[in-house]
């Protein structure tokens, strides 16, 4: 297993300063955002031109992980596969084939994504639906080696009234991916807001998880009382903030990390374990995030065996 930190944390930064920052502080891979340039929408970023990967960005992306002692773990592309928007959905395709190919020259295993949802439709709708998008995905992803990884984020801020937008939040969903051919990028932080025991939920799916990150949540449920497990309805201001609970880095929330590692090794889990920093609290400066960073690192650097 390899520690390492989702890179969108620090977008207004070069892949060249983060991955010598990244090694000076003592991590050891990268999850490297590559969204396409596209405003300035929350938690994303572009560290590589996924859709311009000539032999020159080849050459650019494989010697700075070289020069820094550090393996790229995923290409990070986490956008709605099923957006009610055509031609959207299309846009959304064609970049994750982008991303499919680009991991396949660099040698980096995986392509991190959404599901998604269309908040128009059914839950039962949506997936038929999502078996027939994503089989080409999982076969053009196939042929060239690479595993499509879904991380189990609620996104409940894709949907109008905060309900799930991502239909891969639970176990249940999860084995419906795995018939699909997609693989789970497992992050504890949902479960814990949903009431899922991640420990217990992970431990039967470590053979489907390619991938896994770590992003810890602090809830409060004083607020709970007041708002219900839904969240802030009148009051909601931002689609993301559900108001009784918020994520932290690891070490300031509360996943049992040391629990929680043991069971990724138990299982045989050998892939990277990759820190995705959206913490409002160590955040919203770079001096902030890197400090989160280095918490995160705190915590997990004893656990993670070099």
């Amino acid at each position: 297993m390899k520690l390492g930190f989702l890179t969108a944390c620090l977008p207004g930064l070069s892949l060249e300063h983060i991955a010598a920052w990244a090694q000076a502080h003592g991590y050891e891979s990268l999850e490297v955002a590559a969204w396409p340039l596209q405003g300035d929408r929350p938690f994303t970023a572009t560290h590589i031109a996924a859709e311009n990967m000539g032999d020159a960005e080849i050459a650019r992306v494989q010697g700075i992980a070289q020069r820094h002692g550090l393996t790229l773990s995923s290409l990070a592309y986490y956008d709605n596969n099923l957006h009610p928007d055509p031609a959207e959905r299309a846009r959304v395709h064609a970049h994750v084939r982008c991303c499919i190919d680009a991991a396949a020259s660099l040698g980096v295993p995986t392509v991190g994504t959404f599901v998604g949802r269309d908040p128009t439709r059914s839950v039962s709708e949506n997936l038929r639906e999502a078996e027939r998008v994503f089989r080409p995905l999982v076969e053009h992803a196939g042929a060239r080696g690479v595993k499509i990884v879904i991380e189990n984020c609620v996104m409940e801020g894709w949907h109008p009234d905060g309900y799930p937008g991502n239909l891969a939040y639970s176990p249940e969903l999860w084995e419906w991916m795995f018939d699909v051919g997609l693989y789970l990028n497992f992050d504890p932080s949902h479960l814990v807001w949903l009431g899922i025991d991640p420990i217990a939920a992970v431990r039967p799916y470590i053979h489907r998880i390619a991938h896994a990150q770590a992003k810890d949540i602090e809830t409060f449920p004083a607020l709970q009382n007041r708002y219900g497990f839904y969240g802030k309805m009148r009051d909601r201001k931002d689609a993301w903030d559900m108001g009784w609970w918020r994520y932290r880095v690891p070490g300031l929330g509360q996943v049992d990390w040391v629990r929680l590692v043991d069971v990724l090794y138990e299982g045989g889990f050998d892939g990277a374990l990759s820190v995705e920093h959206e913490d409002p609290v160590w955040g919203g400066t770079e001096d902030k995030v890197k400090t989160g960073l280095e918490i995160a690192h705190r915590t997990l650097r004893p656990l993670v065996v070099r």
